[in-house]
């Protein structure tokens, strides 16, 4: 009875949230990036969902080096923003939906894919500021997130990672998962991180914009052939932070088989060395 009725692709990037939380929304260089989400808030107020499915990764705050799960999803019914070392983000907190994460588990562990279950983690950047992107800043105290989130973790950090065959059929998992919960609940699922960007060593600052927007297109038109694409073209071609971008793949696998129809899409360079990278798609009946 439950049905995901569109996915969402957006960057994480952590300046970006510390562009909205010091209110420097409006300043020349970041104007240009909120920009591009001016839509993506309107359509959120107008196709609120009962539940979002967040794809991120973890910076090392929920999990450490000492143990990475390689996919992890939260069951908690609530989930605090974490300190990533300057104080956590001045956003409320996120309330989870532990009957439907633990459907899912259940669920996609019987498909065969392992996943570790957590019931209790804080929730870094990677989760928060795509909600902040699509949802507007809201008060810590006294502001709510319009929906409960279902916090998805994917280890995108320590090597080995998930291929993105592997992304692309945990998407179609989750689908068949959520479509076999027994409560009529309409559900998003979001894809976050990328595009490309090379953090450190001598690449430091690559972006390669001509590569991101064959990404879009291929992930619109052609996403189960992008999921053959090997971790070597990711880190080539997007630098050694653009592996972020299979996770993606789970929210395009979980659409539906029909094409999807394209909402929105936004792209810009630089955000704090990063290129930003937007997509809403919609299933069609």
């Amino acid at each position: 009875m439950a049905k995901i009725t569109a996915s969402v692709y957006t960057s994480h990037v952590p300046a970006i949230g510390a562009a909205l939380d010091l209110g420097k929304t409006q300043e020349p260089y970041w104007q240009k990036v909120f920009s591009g989400y001016e839509y993506s808030k309107q359509w959120m107020k107008d196709n609120k969902p009962d539940v979002i499915f967040l794809v991120y990764n973890d910076h090392a705050t929920a999990f450490s080096l000492e143990v990475i799960p390689t996919f992890a999803i939260g069951t908690a019914a609530e989930y605090t923003p974490a300190d990533e070392g300057w104080g956590p983000r001045p956003v409320p907190k996120v309330q989870g939906h532990p009957e439907l994460a633990s459907h899912i588990a259940q669920s996609v562990i019987q498909q065969d894919f392992d996943l570790t279950i957590v019931n209790k983690m804080d929730v870094d950047h990677g989760l928060t500021v795509p909600l902040s992107l699509m949802c507007g800043q809201l008060d810590k105290d006294t502001g709510a997130w319009p929906c409960p989130v279902i916090p998805f973790a994917v280890n995108v950090v320590q090597y080995p990672v998930p291929s993105g065959r592997r992304c692309y059929n945990l998407g179609r998992a989750i689908r068949n998962a959520v479509e076999s919960f027994d409560q009529p609940l309409n559900v998003h699922i979001w894809g976050t991180g990328g595009m490309s960007h090379q953090l450190q060593g001598p690449r430091a600052g690559l972006i390669n914009a001509e590569w991101d927007n064959r990404f879009l297109d291929r992930l619109i038109d052609e996403p189960a052939k992008l999921a053959e694409l090997p971790h070597i073209d990711y880190v080539r071609e997007a630098g050694s932070e653009g592996i972020e971008l299979v996770m993606w793949l789970i929210a395009r696998g979980a659409m539906s088989d029909k094409a999807p129809t394209v909402k929105h899409r936004f792209y810009h360079v630089p955000a704090s060395n990063t290129a930003v990278g937007h997509l809403i798609l919609e299933n069609n009946a």
